[in-house]
């Protein structure tokens, strides 16, 4: 029993090659994934993504546009984004968030953007998935300041230092980890899977990208997300079927679906 927090199942075949979604999914649901949310990264993608759990019973979906973007887009639309997230699949707001380490040129409009997500997810009484990188502040600042705090939320491919993790469990976030706990180079977060504790954690893929060992190099997919268990297992020294237990109750609990959907 596993739960990938965090896929982009509209972008597996990002790389050029061909992916049958179908195959994919029966993939991880054989290595016990059993439940997966979808992230939307902009409207259309995001509209794609409800079509998608319609007809999937361990789809969930979180609609919202990514703070980085390959080319300009409008600011959110509050009402379109409440109108999305009246489906019954759609369990959060985001992607959102701030990156000025790829983008700082556009922080203005990340950081509208992410105080209309925080905003919707307040009136809606949803959870936040955020996306921040070289944005500590402004991304703390703005999750307390708009109501984040409030519902809750995850700051997914979590890479930044104990000191942020710390300040956004404090402030009712989660902390998810991707396959970049599993590279060679990543002690120092390492360090970090084993200071959150194990009641506030999550696991993802952020598939198709950030494939974690024995796969990096290639595309991500969400059987991937026990490589991330068995890593965060290891680290924390626990046995893999309390990681994956917990952190899928954690996912239940937090984005508010039947328990019984994540313990299959």
């Amino acid at each position: 029993m596993l739960v990938d927090s965090h896929c982009h199942l509209d972008r597996l075949d990002l790389f050029g090659d061909s992916v049958d979604l179908e195959s994919t999914l029966a993939e991880a649901r054989e290595r016990g994934v059993s439940a997966f949310l979808a992230i939307g990264v902009d409207m259309d993608s995001s509209r794609n993504l409800v079509s998608l759990a319609e007809r999937h019973a361990d789809i969930y979906v979180s609609v919202g546009a990514h703070p980085l973007q390959d080319q300009p887009i409008p600011i959110p639309d509050a009402d379109e984004l409440k109108a999305l997230a009246s489906s019954e699949y759609v369990v959060a707001i985001g992607e959102t968030g701030l990156d000025y380490y790829y983008s700082e040129a556009t922080s203005s409009w990340q950081k509208e953007s992410f105080i209309r997500h925080l905003q919707v997810a307040k009136q809606l009484a949803k959870p936040v998935v955020v996306h921040t990188r070289n944005a500590r502040q402004d991304t703390l600042q703005c999750i307390a300041e708009y109501g984040g705090h409030e519902n809750g939320g995850v700051l997914h491919c979590f890479t930044e230092s104990w000191d942020m993790a710390k300040a956004a469990l404090d402030l009712n976030f989660h902390i998810s980890f991707s396959g970049i706990i599993t590279f060679r180079n990543a002690d120092e977060l390492r360090e970090v899977v084993k200071k959150v504790p194990l009641d506030r954690m999550l696991v993802e893929t952020d598939s198709p990208w950030l494939a974690p060992v024995p796969y990096r190099g290639k595309p991500n997919r969400p059987a991937y997300v026990v490589e991330v268990a068995e890593v965060i297992a290891e680290v924390k020294g626990l046995d893999f079927e309390t990681v994956a237990v917990e952190t899928s109750k954690n996912f239940s609990r937090l984005f508010g679906v039947r328990a019984t959907a994540c313990e299959s």
